[in-house]
């Protein structure tokens, strides 16, 4: 047996490209789409995160604002910075990317920005919304991403046994919180497993529907997996290659996963395009409330 690998790089664009219509519409309006990215320090990945960002902006029209801070950045400045953001009209998302250097306080951070502007959707109001069963705003980019693969690859969560493995508040919680909505490409069973779990892999062979963010590589093996389950890989690791090289490898290790599941998601080109995707999704969804609102 070998499973369907999921293409998230399909699926992100046609995500994007209905993005990019929905650009379109606004400016036909008047309105450009505007999204503001912090980033504070030379952190090597993060920068090319921001790259990443930026580019996928100018593809789809939206107007892209960088703002670069050094590494010894005062909180003060940051929150400056965001209350400056916050209340220009120009701008309808807000990000600043993570992690910021140690003396910045992340949870002040995002309770800095305005809710109608956290296109990450970490904020406090944000996420009890979704808790609350309201998911007509924005959604966590991450686990809304992982919505959209499953929907593509036509696995319905409805009925089905969804183990997260993975209680972190960017992925795990917010996406537990998603599978278990009484709605239309939810309606899971859902069981939330981590690190102090005994005997996780007894509820890892017990899943439909596998999602592996644990930030462990290839923690997940197939002899933990339930034979065709759908197993939606989170994770992003690099890890040593003889040749000293180094590659990106998933929390599941897809070798022997692709053997024993239904389908899967590979590491690169599974979650991540789709991570930016729907970020370009929240990025709209905040100008196109904006224009309704003025």
């Amino acid at each position: 047996m070998s499973a369907q690998v999921i293409d998230g790089k399909a699926v992100a664009a046609e995500v994007t490209a209905r993005v990019k219509q929905r650009v379109e519409a606004l400016k036909s309006k008047g309105v450009t789409v505007g999204l503001a990215v912090i980033l504070a320090g030379e952190d090597p990945a993060s920068q090319v995160y921001v790259r990443n960002k930026i580019k996928k902006c100018a593809e789809l029209g939206i107007e892209s604002r960088r703002i670069d801070l050094p590494a010894d950045v005062t909180m003060e400045t940051m929150l400056e910075t965001i209350d400056a953001l916050n209340n220009d009209p120009a701008i309808h998302g807000i990000l600043v990317q993570f992690p910021p250097p140690k003396q910045l306080d992340q949870e002040k951070i995002i309770d800095a920005i305005s809710p109608e502007k956290d296109v990450d959707c970490f904020c406090d109001r944000n996420v009890g919304r979704i808790l609350e069963g309201r998911i007509d705003g924005f959604l966590p980019c991450t686990p809304a991403g992982v919505m959209e693969l499953l929907k593509a690859a036509g696995i319905d969560p409805a009925g089905k046994h969804a183990v997260v493995v993975g209680r972190s508040n960017i992925v795990g919680k917010p996406l537990a919180a998603l599978l278990m909505q009484k709605n239309k490409g939810a309606n899971a069973t859902v069981t939330v497993v981590h690190s102090g779990t005994p005997d996780l892999a007894r509820f890892t062979r017990d899943a439909d529907i596998l999602i592996a963010a644990i930030g462990k590589p290839c923690f997940i093996t197939g002899d933990m997996i339930k034979p065709g389950a759908a197993v939606i890989d989170v994770g992003i690791n690099r890890i040593a290659t003889p040749d000293g090289k180094g590659k990106l490898a998933g929390d599941v290790d897809f070798e022997s996963a692709v053997e024993v599941a239904g389908a899967i998601t590979p590491v690169p080109g599974g979650v991540g395009p789709m991570t930016i995707a729907m970020l370009m999704d929240n990025a709209v969804r905040a100008a196109e409330k904006a224009a309704a609102d003025a």
